[in-house]
């Protein structure tokens, strides 16, 4: 019995809840309306608060209260992880109230949105190089913002993102073999130009040196002896990078064969 009381306690606090927001959205009363955006954004009831300042944010457009729904409109689909529309939310913000006191931060809200929506590695990474380009934006315009800091720090990451999607990318020609060795090859030189400093640097040019030597194994005899010279050459560059290298033995293997061919 005292179960069933709080069962429909709980039910009728629903109703209640559910119908008090209702009147809030059919209301003409917009600064109840504004009041009542405020009240739910602050109790954390994002989905509610976005749904009424969505009614608003044109009404009190050019108003002095007309940055604050535009920005918590953009905080209110930043609270439900709905990442897309609240960087939409906030670039327009940025782009339309260039000196607001929330300005700053939704310019850095903007790019933290497109590192938080940034794929993984294997995926395209359209949303890494927008959010790479607007972190630098933010931090040429604001260096002495608390956001720096971050800033760099999730942009350090991006970069890191583009650098493993080059790499997979260069190495899925190689695991194809055959034909698609050459292409490997472009691919994971093209890979070390972008970015030295990768930390898949040494694999890659492992790779490199296999590829020409798998190339040279399979060519036609009157191209094997220059393949194999290119295989020589390649060695010369990886061995003096990393001699220590956890493929030396194998490198060390097709260094013999391919000088030996070579004579």
């Amino acid at each position: 019995m005292i179960r069933n009381s709080i069962y429909i306690g709980i039910l009728l606090f629903i109703l209640s809840s559910c119908s008090g927001y209702e009147k809030v959205l059919k209301s003409s009363d917009y600064n109840l309306k504004y009041k009542k955006a405020f009240e739910y954004y602050n109790k954390g009831d994002y989905t509610r608060a976005s749904g009424v300042f969505e009614q608003i944010v044109t009404v009190f457009r050019g108003s002095s209260k007309s940055d604050s729904v535009s920005f918590f409109q953009a905080m209110s689909a930043y609270k439900q992880k709905d990442y897309v529309t609240a960087q939409y939310y906030f670039n327009t913000f940025a782009q339309t109230y260039s000196y607001s006191q929330f300005t700053e931060e939704a310019e850095y809200l903007s790019a933290y949105c497109l590192y938080l929506d940034s794929p993984n590695p294997s995926l395209d990474q359209e949303n890494t190089i927008r959010g790479i380009e607007t972190l630098q934006t933010f931090m040429r315009k604001y260096p002495t913002s608390k956001y720096y800091d971050k800033s760099k720090q999730y942009m350090i990451e991006l970069q890191d993102k583009l650098v493993e999607k080059s790499y997979l990318s260069a190495k899925l020609y190689y695991n194809m073999g055959g034909v698609t060795l050459k292409s490997a090859i472009v691919a994971l030189k093209s890979s070390l130009e972008d970015y030295p400093n990768t930390k898949f640097r040494e694999e890659i040019m492992w790779l490199i040196l296999d590829s020409n030597f798998k190339i040279a194994e399979n060519s036609v005899e009157s191209k094997k002896k220059d393949r194999y010279q290119t295989t020589v050459d390649e060695y010369y560059s990886f061995i003096s990078e990393f001699p220590q290298s956890k493929w030396k033995v194998d490198a060390q293997k097709i260094y013999e064969k391919a000088d030996k061919m070579t004579k």
